[in-house]
């Protein structure tokens, strides 16, 4: 049998700390800990659907670091290129809403290990001697001018060896404050990408390339209008081969439509729209997409159709599950696409 290529992931992992309970920030006398990032959650997401994968980071050479690699290591991913040094990891404190009330998030991470990286660190040959597909998202050049510099190293190296490029777009606005605007810095890395991913605002945020006549806040979200979105990112980005945008109609905190649409240039694919009524914990979400996508992409090749339904039920089954990862199986989601919605007991 034919050895799979490996995926290798790239971002910064932090310690999460949320009040339990739903409380608010200033009921909590405890904080429930776990670590989580963006492109760790699609590292553990492909290591539990049996795909080989890197995640690379750099952690602090003290407890907290240690403790954070052996959280990632359980799930079965490849730590051996993560680096050791720096001050300090970083945190994000997350109130986790209901109903009326949204999530709220507050970051710590200013000169955090990975923050305080620059070029030259990461050996980029080595680590996709035996990749296929390297992935990195929007947050890690909106975190530092260094942070940055290495990711556009990292697309850079990953196109000269022949690895697929993948980006998740993942517009955050209260990172971007290191100098350069994110359409300066995105508009050059995505020039690297073959798969770029974003959620129903992040092509608005950055590029300017909004849908047309959508409103997000009524909590609907019609596919149809972001084939205009997908059209004018390949017209822009003439080197992306394919783009998936996720589609979350928020009725309330604890109750969200999900589904998501596919482009390759030539075909528009829609997934199923599910009803997630009772949301227990959305970040994530968006990571398990891309965890799912990317699987299917290795799996089922030019199925895209179920390519884009794999990952839009794994991502699904995300919100039911405490925690930044997705840890379904395989089985789950199948069933989940095949239409087994009823949650029933299973002995």
């Amino acid at each position: 049998m034919e050895q799979k290529k490996k995926v290798v992931t790239f971002g910064e992992i932090m310690m999460r700390l949320c009040p339990p309970r739903f409380q608010r920030f200033n009921q909590a006398t405890s904080f429930d800990v776990m670590y989580g990032g963006a492109e760790a959650g699609v590292a553990v997401s492909l290591a539990n659907f049996g795909r080989p994968v890197d995640y690379v980071t750099r952690l602090p050479k003290n407890d907290l670091g240690d403790a954070c690699l052996n959280f990632i290591h359980q799930f079965g991913v490849g730590t051996e290129q993560i680096i050791r040094g720096g001050e300090r990891l970083g945190i994000f404190f997350n109130e986790i809403g209901a109903v009326q009330r949204g999530d709220k998030v507050i970051y710590d991470r200013a000169n955090s290990s990975f923050a305080t990286i620059n070029p030259g660190m990461f050996d980029w040959k080595s680590i996709f001697s035996d990749a296929s597909w390297f992935h990195c998202t929007g947050i890690t050049p909106a975190i530092s001018q260094g942070a940055a510099e290495v990711c556009l190293e990292a697309v850079k190296k990953a196109k000269e060896v022949g690895v697929t490029v993948s980006c998740d777009l993942n517009y955050r606005s209260k990172l971007w404050k290191w100098g350069k605007t994110a359409r300066e810095v995105m508009s050059e890395l995505v020039r690297y990408v073959d798969v770029v991913i974003g959620n129903e605002e992040d092509a608005d945020k950055i590029f300017g390339i909004k849908a047309p006549d959508v409103d997000i806040t009524t909590g609907k979200v019609d596919a149809e209008k972001y084939l205009f979105v997908a059209k004018r990112l390949k017209e822009e980005f003439p080197n992306l081969q394919k783009v998936a945008i996720t589609l979350r109609g928020s009725i309330s905190a604890s109750h969200n439509t999900w589904s998501g649409v596919l482009h390759d240039g030539d075909t528009f694919y829609k997934a199923p729209v599910y009803q997630i009524t009772h949301i227990v914990d959305r970040t994530g979400g968006g990571d398990a997409f891309t965890g799912g996508l990317i699987y299917g992409f290795l799996t089922y090749g030019n199925d895209l159709q179920r390519v884009l339904n794999f990952a839009i039920a794994a991502s699904c089954l995300k919100h039911t599950i405490p925690s930044v990862f997705n840890i379904t199986t395989i089985e789950e989601v199948e069933r989940l696409m095949e239409g087994v919605v009823s949650g029933r007991i299973k002995r």
